[in-house]
């Protein structure tokens, strides 16, 4: 059973759907959290809104709550999921601090405010750990670089197989921007790739790495 592993809530177990999920490995947690710390999304005047895409039990965003995310936005498109996330948040003590929407990634990505989330609200911290053989990679990466809820400076990491081989260090935006990778590390057969929209070079450790984007 997955526990979150630090901060406010930490101990705390969580409720799994009755869906089958592959939850992230503790040692990826573990480094992912570490270099968010780094960051400094979690610094107590950082007002850090995290979106969660591919949520399942809601455990990524859950421990970022418990860490010190002031807000999560939970997307799955399972019912099961969303449920699970609802359930969580409530065991958790965040209530009041999270959205739950049930809808489709890329839909949610390019359509936000459709889907339900606040117009012109954009986050600080974008998660996607999609089933691997569900979706495909292009499109996601396409919609997350130009969804309306990225801004500058918004980290996006996105989880995917070693068998994919390595994504572009660089994303271009449709509005002449660019999503940059920062970070490109393999953990077995899980690789956790970093970018930044548009950096400014205010996450001063966040620069940009096309050595990690070459090979695994």
């Amino acid at each position: 059973m997955l526990r979150i592993a630090a901060g406010t809530a930490k101990g705390r177990r969580l409720d799994s759907p009755n869906v089958y999920l592959r939850p992230m490995m503790g040692k990826v947690r573990e480094a992912v959290y570490s270099t968010f710390t780094a960051f400094g999304l979690y610094d107590p005047a950082t007002t850090t809104r995290h979106l969660d895409i591919f949520a399942g039990s809601g455990s990524v965003g859950l421990e970022s709550l418990s860490r010190g995310a002031a807000h999560c936005t939970f997307v799955d498109l399972s019912e099961d999921c969303c449920s699970a996330v609802e359930r969580n948040v409530k065991w958790c003590d965040f209530a009041g601090k999270e959205q739950i929407v049930c809808g489709e990634a890329i839909q949610v990505l390019n359509e936000p405010f459709a889907a339900g989330i606040p117009e012109l609200q954009t986050y600080q911290l974008v998660t996607l750990c999609p089933p691997y053989e569900e979706i495909v990679y292009g499109d996601l990466i396409e919609a997350v670089a130009n969804s309306p809820v990225v801004t500058d400076d918004t980290v996006v990491l996105i989880e995917y197989p070693v068998e994919l081989g390595c994504l572009p260090h660089v994303v271009r935006r449709r509005d002449g921007g660019a999503m940059v990778g920062v970070r490109n590390r393999r953990y077995g057969r899980t690789v956790i790739a970093i970018y930044v929209v548009n950096p400014t070079g205010r996450l001063e450790v966040a620069y940009s790495r096309p050595e990690e984007f070459i090979t695994l």
